[in-house]
């Protein structure tokens, strides 16, 4: 049988695929760049935004592209979160207040904490499939750098406006109840993490989905602690002037809640929920159990368990 009537349709799905990546690659980038462009310029974070773009470039252009490789991806992500944070630190000298370190700790203990979940994963993945789409085109593949560039420099927003200026206002009881509050979202999302990664290590739960300890209780317990912990830093950041928004130093502090809003946005709307529940749903959309548990058990914030299906 001939090949030529076969080769014809192959061909013109590439080329219009390649179109949409170039196209994707455009926009992502095109937006992260206004993104780090508006926080270096309106925040005055210039030297943390070249810090993140500066190290996500780099590693892209030394081995994302030209092994067509996320490997490192995860692992760059947590060098850069921790090179931001460093860098507020030890730049300008200043005698740091309890809410600057203990914010600055937070973020590194959060960052090496997940930076060495998600790689331990890739390894034993081998691959994120979430990149394959992206890979045939530099442009599209460089897109998820910059995203990473913007998502650390957004992220660690309460870490580096604490850091960047002097503190001087005494540690209060809200204070507090926002580290108490961390420390909670960091135990939920560690625990949740954990307990997923166990459940997936067992040879009778392959291709099933986990719906025991945190996971009875939220469909996403790991969701809730991340934006938990980083509402607790921007917290600690509106604390840091009274709540004061009277000058324009005081109104910049309160600028750290675009990481828990922005961490939250992912999760929720792009990149987190919408993924793993369609993922879900293509997998398991068929069976009574699931559909019930989807229904009957909260989203995100750890509420009671569904209840028991009732046999027809």
């Amino acid at each position: 049988m001939s090949t030529e009537p076969s080769k014809q349709p192959s061909s013109s799905p590439a080329k219009v695929n390649v179109v949409k990546l170039y196209l994707r690659g455009c926009v992502s980038n095109g937006i992260g760049l206004a993104i780090l462009f508006s926080l270096s310029y309106y925040l005055g974070l210039q030297r943390y935004v070249l810090i993140a773009g500066g190290i996500q470039l780099l590693v892209f252009v030394i081995h994302g592209l030209p092994y067509r490789s996320e490997k490192f991806y995860d692992l760059s992500g947590s060098f850069t979160h921790l090179s931001v944070v460093a860098s507020s630190l030890i730049i300008d000298v200043r005698k740091r207040s309890p809410r600057q370190v203990f914010a600055a700790l937070a973020a590194v203990v959060w960052m090496s904490r997940l930076g060495t979940f998600l790689y331990a994963r890739i390894l034993r993945d081998g691959r994120d499939v979430r990149f394959d789409a992206l890979k045939p085109v530099w442009l599209s593949f460089m897109g998820a750098w910059t995203i990473q560039a913007v998502w650390v420099s957004l992220v660690e927003l309460p870490v580096v406006l604490l850091n960047d200026r002097d503190d001087n206002l005494e540690l209060g009881i809200v204070d507090l109840i926002a580290m108490g509050l961390w420390i909670l979202g960091f135990l939920l999302e560690a625990a949740a993490d954990s307990q997923k990664m166990a459940f997936r290590d067992k040879a009778e739960n392959k291709g099933r989905w986990i719906r025991t300890g945190l996971w009875r209780y939220s469909r996403h317990p790991n969701y809730f602690g991340e934006i938990l912990m980083w509402g607790s830093l921007s917290f600690l950041s509106s604390s840091s002037t009274g709540f004061a928004a009277s000058t324009q130093e005081e109104a910049v502090m309160h600028f750290a809640w675009l990481s828990p809003l922005f961490t939250a946005f992912l999760l929720l709307l792009v990149t987190g929920v919408p993924m793993v529940e369609k993922a879900g749903l293509k997998k398991w959309g068929s069976e009574p159990e699931y559909v019930h548990y989807m229904k009957n058990t909260s989203c995100l914030l750890p509420w009671f368990p569904a209840p028991e299906m009732k046999e027809d």
